[in-house]
């Protein structure tokens, strides 16, 4: 027997002209219950993607499966997570078998629990992960059915588990209609196309149905049908004396699923009365709940009354049936549904007649409908709140409230783009006055802060200010108008003042637990910091200082550190760096972002670089644009820093695509800087330049000086590249003058070396020394070790060019700060100018050693200008192959080859030292001197360098 032969035994009707879809779904199901695995199927509404569905999840059965089933239901798209609740109801025992984390998200997002707003890639990790766990027990199968229906919380989480089954003992198949516009990523996964019947399929199917159906009808309704299934099954009932007359009357020119739609209406005003309600009820609840049902025509009678049946002629009819579901026996004898009595579900065969159940019932009695399900759904708050303003036809404030409440919930599960949707439809239904603009401007602010979505923002706060022309000083109407304004043509002093008139309205106080206030000033720090101007900071501090009971500590973080990292920065390094230590399981986005904020000028981004990652993981599977750009300029920064030079390259590129796919210009510059310093760094000066130049003039109209400071930095290191050491120095200067650290200037910091290299090379030895002293009186070696290398080096070389013997000493004391090389490129510029300044001592040999391992590194990160500076000098030295990566270098000595080994093999210097009986400092003394030798800097690269030597 074949396997399509099989499966049909399986299925209460073999499917005909399936047999290479069912061959292939078969294989599927023993591949994926041994490897994991997804496929999604698409098709043309009635071409009988439900039925090889339906197929499967009974051969999955058959051969010790367990099958879980969903489905997207139109009615419930916006009820956040309602897809993900269906399918992982039936392991609610599993879930409680979780770690805490994962257990208490997926609780949260389900609606099982209370707590704090789970991250939408915890919810996926930890749908993914019980997943796992139970098809550790026995394969898996979850079958999603019209997966265009789904909610967007939930096809992002099934989007997520769907590409990250393959290992595992779990299936996903979903199918989903043609063309239709959806919220699951398909990309990645494999897909098939299910094609209509071919001509001989298609007559053996009518035959077998309607054996007594005349030729010239069957040829008819063939021809009419196209390979349809459901077309095939569906029209020759239209050929009945009672039916033939509406059928005749459809325009041949309505696409398919509309006349079928079109005869499914007509069977359903067949029904009694008593059986319309029922179905109608069925479809607007959309889970297929029979105590939902039970529950709803229980009640009818006593609380709707005659009255509320809003005239209809049906209304004693059906109060004499609602007290039990024998009304559905006749719409399951038509065939329009199947009631499964084992597992309390009813299910529509097909999506169309639960679309035809709804176009046949009047206005009236699908309001009223509407308000029976919000009766019975009592503890259910977000889908009572959707069917009471589905029942609504005006103006109604409890509803709106009720709505309002639902988004709050929505927010604590994360699905913000519920959130949305259920406060504008709030604004909607609000009477006159402010509270329409109230929900509409903290829909803006959601649309702009969660989402990323700034073209829907900006439609909102429009509405708002239509809603109510006075309305506009809220918090969250502020803090949208400011994220609007600044990415479109508005500027930083308009976005300012709408900030600090809302926060000092005094109309919510000043409480730090008022988290529309909280935001708002984090809002208000960004457009400070991108303003660049010292006034600007005033009105932040002041309202921070005023918070109560205490300040946030997240914001008080990120307000010392971030504004003035110079000035306020060291008190708060123990405080941030307990936070780092503790950030390890952070889920919440929008604080991993701002926590990497507070590191970026105390050089610690890279201590949040896994939760960074998986902001950005998030964000590529559909999470929020915002906080996915903002973790994205982070890793930029960090590999620009690192000299994970091709990565930085690819994730500003992927970020510059992102915000061009959704109208962030305002993160655009940021990667473009990104991209300018890596082109300055290697040699493309041109480019570096133009990209400054595009940074300034997008900048400068909008009041941005702090923006157009990373385009002058940008324009240091191209000047420094290309030897132009006088405009070098201007442009640093002009950032921060010689001999000061600009108060809330924080990338002051990061062209500190830059100025004293520029000022040394045009004899500003003054200049050069004036500027080491700011340094030192700052202690900005204190932030970070990064810092510290290049005080360090700064201090040798303003003391280099007036001749200063401790010139070789302060080299020495910066190349040997702790994990100093974890910075390459700026290592590598101080190994340079040590080498630089040896050579012109006369000590050649050493020279050698800093200017080759120099020369290797810059190699390695192709910043080509310092390369051939680096092989100049080395020539310079009397080296014949400067070219070559070992010529010139010292040897080792017995004991460095060993401790070499011995850290190329991953052992940490306590562990070399415990195996060689020496201290660690010596063991760090002895790489110390080892990294010259081999011309490399840093660990990672032990291994290589050992395999080149003889």
């Amino acid at each position: 027997m074949t396997r399509a032969g099989r499966l049909a035994d399986a299925m209460a009707e073999p499917l005909i002209g399936r047999s290479e879809e069912l061959d292939m779904l078969s294989d599927f199901v023993d591949t994926s219950a041994a490897h994991g695995g997804a496929m999604l199927l698409s098709g043309e509404p009635g071409v009988g993607k439900t039925a090889l569905l339906n197929a499967v999840g009974r051969l999955a059965s058959t051969r010790g499966t367990r099958v879980l089933r969903a489905s997207g239901a139109e009615f419930e798209g916006a009820l956040s997570f309602a897809g993900l609740n269906e399918a992982l109801f039936p392991l609610l025992g599993a879930i409680e078998e979780l770690d805490p984390p994962h257990r208490e998200a997926l609780r949260v997002a389900l609606g099982f629990g209370s707590g704090t707003p789970p991250g939408r890639l915890i919810v996926s990790n930890a749908a993914l992960l019980l997943l796992r766990r139970v098809a550790a027990e026995e394969p898996l199968l979850l079958i999603v059915d019209d997966l265009h229906w789904l909610d967007q919380a939930s096809a992002s989480v099934l989007g997520f588990v769907a590409r990250r089954l393959a290992g595992s003992r779990v299936g996903f198949l979903a199918a989903s209609r043609s063309g239709a516009a959806d919220h699951f990523d398909h990309g990645g996964l494999p897909g098939y196309e299910l094609p209509p019947l071919d001509a001989e399929s298609a007559t053996a199917l009518v035959s077998r149905r309607f054996p007594a159906l005349a030729p010239e009808v069957r040829d008819r309704m063939l021809a009419e049908a196209r390979g349809n299934p459901l077309a095939l099954l569906e029209l020759p009932t239209a050929l009945s004396v009672p039916q033939r007359a509406a059928q005749e009357s459809l325009p041949d020119v309505l696409p398919l699923s509309l006349r079928l739609q079109a005869l499914f209406v007509s069977r359903v005003l067949r029904l009694p009365a008593s059986s319309q309600h029922l179905l109608l009820l069925a479809a607007l609840d959309g889970t297929g709940d029979l105590a939902v049902l039970k529950s709803a025509t229980a009640g009818t009678a006593g609380t709707e009354g005659a009255a509320e049946a809003e005239g209809s002629a049906e209304a004693t009819a059906v109060c004499d049936h609602d007290n039990d579901l024998q009304a559905l026996t006749a719409a399951e004898r038509d065939h329009l549904i199947h009631v499964d009595e084992h597992t309390g579900r009813l299910r529509f065969h097909h999506p169309l007649i639960r679309s035809a159940v709804i176009e046949a019932a009047p206005s009236n009695e699908r309001r009223r409908a509407h308000r029976t399900l919000a009766r019975v759904l009592v503890d259910q708050p977000e889908r009572r709140a959707w069917h009471l303003a589905e029942a609504s036809v005006g103006p109604d404030e409890e509803v709106a409230a009720s709505l309002e409440d639902a988004a709050r919930l929505m927010l604590r599960r994360a699905d913000a783009v519920g959130a949305v949707a259920a406060l504008t439809r709030a604004a909607d239904l609000s009477p006159l006055g402010s509270a329409g603009g109230r929900r509409l401007a903290e829909a803006a602010y959601i649309g702009a802060d969660a989402i990323g979505e700034l073209q829907s923002a900006s439609e909102l706060l429009k509405d708002a200010r239509r809603a109510d022309p006075d309305f506009g000083g809220t918090l969250h109407f502020a803090a949208a108008a400011a994220s609007v304004l600044i990415n479109g043509d508005g500027d930083v002093d308009t976005a300012h003042h709408l900030l600090t008139d809302a926060i000092e309205s005094g109309s919510h106080g000043y409480d730090a637990r008022d988290k529309p206030l909280v935001d708002a000033l984090h809002t208000l720090l960004l457009v400070c910091w991108f303003g660049g101007r010292r006034e600007l900071w005033d009105s932040l501090f002041t309202a921070i200082d005023r918070l109560e009971p205490a300040v946030p500590p997240l914001l008080s973080l990120v307000s010392r550190t971030f504004p003035d990292p110079v000035r306020t920065a060291r008190p708060a390094l123990d405080d941030l760096d307990s936070a780092l230590d503790a950030s390890h399981d952070e889920t919440d986005p929008a604080r991993v972002v701002w926590l990497g904020t507070a590191c970026v000028y105390t050089d610690r981004l890279s201590r949040i670089r896994e939760p960074t990652w998986r902001v950005v993981r998030a964000g590529r599977d559909g999470g929020p644009v915002r906080r996915y750009l903002g973790a994205l300029s982070h890793l930029c920064l960090d590999d620009y820093l690192t000299g994970q030079w091709d990565e930085a390259t690819a994730l500003a590129g992927e970020g510059l695509a992102l915000c061009r796919g959704h109208g962030y210009d305002y993160y655009a510059w940021y990667f473009r800087y990104c991209l300018a310093l890596l082109a300055a760094a290697r040699g493309d000066f041109r480019g570096s330049l133009d990209l400054a130049d595009r940074i300034t003039r997008w900048a400068a109209p909008r009041g941005a000086r702090g923006t157009e400071v990373y385009a002058d930095h940008v324009r240091v290191l191209a000047a420094l590249g290309s030897g132009d050491f006088d405009t070098a120095y201007g442009h640093a200067a002009g950032i921060s003058p010689a001999g000061v650290l600009a108060p809330y200037v924080p990338h002051a910091l990061w062209v500190t070396y830059d100025l004293v290299e520029a000022a040394v090379h045009t004899e500003r030895c003054t200049e050069a020394a004036d500027h080491v002293r700011a340094m030192r009186e700052a202690d900005i070696a204190a932030l970070s070790p990064r810092l510290a290398l290049l005080s360090g080096a700064s201090a040798a070389s303003a003391a280099d060019a007036v001749g200063d013997e401790g010139a070789s000493g302060y080299f020495e004391e910066a190349l040997s700060v702790p994990d100093g090389d974890r910075w390459p490129f700026d290592f590598a510029r101080v190994q340079l100018a040590y080498g630089e300044h040896l050579r012109r001592a006369k000590r050649v040999e050493q020279a050698r050693a800093q200017l080759a391992s120099a020369r290797r590194s810059f190699a390695w990160l192709r910043a080509a200008p310092w390369e051939r500076r680096a092989t100049a000098e080395l020539r310079a030295t009397g080296l014949s192959r400067a070219g070559s990566p070992h010529s010139g270098l010292p040897e080792l000595t017995p004991q460095e080859r060993e401790i070499a080994s011995l850290a190329a093999s991953g052992l940490t210097n306590k562990q070399i030292g415990e195996r060689l009986f020496l201290s660690h400092r010596t063991v760090s003394a002895h790489l110390y001197r080892i990294f010259p030798k081999l011309g490399i800097t840093s660990r990672a690269a032990l291994r290589d360098a050992l395999a080149g030597l003889p």
